[in-house]
């Protein structure tokens, strides 16, 4: 990659590979994708830019909770209006159901971009149609707008060529520095890479492709996976794939209790997916096969009840008691993991410990938050993958302790799965 890529990538990211190591396939496809960087104020200024943000904050009351991806889109949109592009920002924003709602109006989005850009925003009414093209037309160089929901258009999802047409058509090129949405073939991601030329990716999918397909494709290793969360069915597929790819996989989370109970071992009134036990059969099978270490919690943290009030104790993983659930792993196997942990160069970690929203059920989690930021300063390269995982390590006042925070869930998981997004794979090669 451009040594301008790699320095906004972070240069810990070079960790994963190793010098005159030859790349695997897929990271060659993404090293190959062209990006902002490779683009000069010769190749920008005075062009009419749309970049594909991902701005989908949580929105309440006109009030935003959380502008991380608001912060994270800056050096890119930046980078374009330093080199004298007008530039307009999209991106959708909830899930509305029947054309505008007011509640998921980007309009606040567009006064925090203005605070973090240091400059004005112009709001737009739409993100088609001809007051949009006129706003367009009229933005100088270095000025910068944002587009309505594209999401207030069913045929933003649907793909559909007459309205990617419309959306396309003001502009001159596209940035896509979208990563959270790069796993969808949508109007905005994929759909307008059909009508503008150039179409490159932003700073920040160059950075996450850096981190989550090297992690996978050329790791540093001992290479572990925390793999935690609820369910067995909403992660089988990613965990398949570390299994095969790391040297070591943390069960954690709801999901043990169906390889316990898989096991064979007593699970009380835990989550257990009942259709999922031969697939837990089949994975601690994989893992024997590849010669991955399976680890689950030796001791439980459980309760009488979902409650944070409730009556609980620490028991050892297979004699949870009738009428009670797993909610925590016990310190026992806190420190057990942290001790696997503690010769890793790369950890990937997905999905908390235990029902970390509660105090009472939170302690595992945060002690991983503890574990990974060690790591991390003693030269490991820690990979929060999205979700929960991410939720936890701001609570805990920890993210800027690891070497990467994800901005995507869905496409974090289908990243590390070893899968190519189609808002990747629609971009230029450089």
């Amino acid at each position: 990659m451009k040594l301008a890529i790699l320095a906004l990538a972070l240069s810990v990211a070079d960790a994963f590979v190793a010098p005159g190591a030859a790349r695997a396939g897929r990271m060659v496809e993404l090293d190959a994708k062209k990006s902002v960087a490779d683009m000069s104020e010769a190749d920008l200024k005075g062009k009419k830019v749309l970049i594909r943000c991902d701005l989908n904050v949580p929105l309440k009351d006109g009030v935003i909770g959380d502008d991380t991806r608001i912060r994270a889109s800056v050096p890119t949109v930046k980078y374009l209006l330093e080199k004298g592009a007008s530039v307009a920002m999209c991106s959708h924003l909830g899930r509305p159901k029947d054309g505008p709602e007011d509640k998921f109006s980007l309009g606040p989005v567009s006064a925090r971009m203005a605070e973090c850009l240091g400059k004005d925003v112009k709001m737009a009414p739409d993100c088609i149609g001809d007051e949009v093209a006129a706003m367009v037309g009229s933005l100088g160089e270095g000025e910068a707008m944002l587009l309505e929901n594209t999401r207030f258009y069913k045929e933003e999802e649907k793909n559909e060529a007459a309205f990617v047409e419309k959306l396309a058509a003001p502009f001159d090129l596209f940035v896509n520095d979208a990563f959270g949405t790069a796993h969808r073939a949508h109007a905005s991601t994929e759909g307008v890479t059909k009508f503008l030329s150039p179409s490159v990716s932003g700073y920040l999918l160059a950075k996450e492709l850096k981190y989550l397909a090297g992690a996978v494709d050329e790791p540093v290793r001992p290479l572990a996976a925390i793999v935690g969360g609820s369910k067995v069915s909403s992660k089988i597929t990613v965990l398949e794939s570390l299994i095969n790819k790391c040297d070591k996989v943390i069960i954690g989370g709801g999901m043990t209790f169906t390889f316990l109970k898989a096991m064979g071992k007593p699970v009380g009134s835990s989550l257990v997916e009942d259709d999922f036990l031969d697939t837990a059969k089949a994975a601690m099978k994989l893992a024997e096969e590849k010669g991955c270490e399976l680890i689950f919690p030796s001791e439980i943290l459980v309760a009488d009840k979902f409650d944070a009030e409730a009556n609980t104790q620490v028991v050892d993983q297979d004699s949870i008691p009738d009428g009670w659930m797993g909610l925590d792993n016990g310190p026992k196997a806190t420190k057990e993991i942290q001790e696997k942990l503690a010769d890793c160069k790369t950890v990937i970690w997905n999905g908390p410990m235990g029902v970390f929203e509660i105090d009472a059920f939170a302690k595992g989690t945060f002690a991983i938050c503890d574990t990974l930021a060690e790591l991390t300063e003693k030269g490991c390269v820690t990979i929060i993958g999205g979700g929960d995982s991410v939720a936890a390590v701001e609570k805990a006042g920890l993210a800027d302790k690891m070497s990467h925070i994800s901005t995507g869930g869905g496409a974090s998981l289908e990243l590390l799965e070893g899968k190519v997004l189609p808002g990747v794979a629609a971009l230029d090669e450089a």
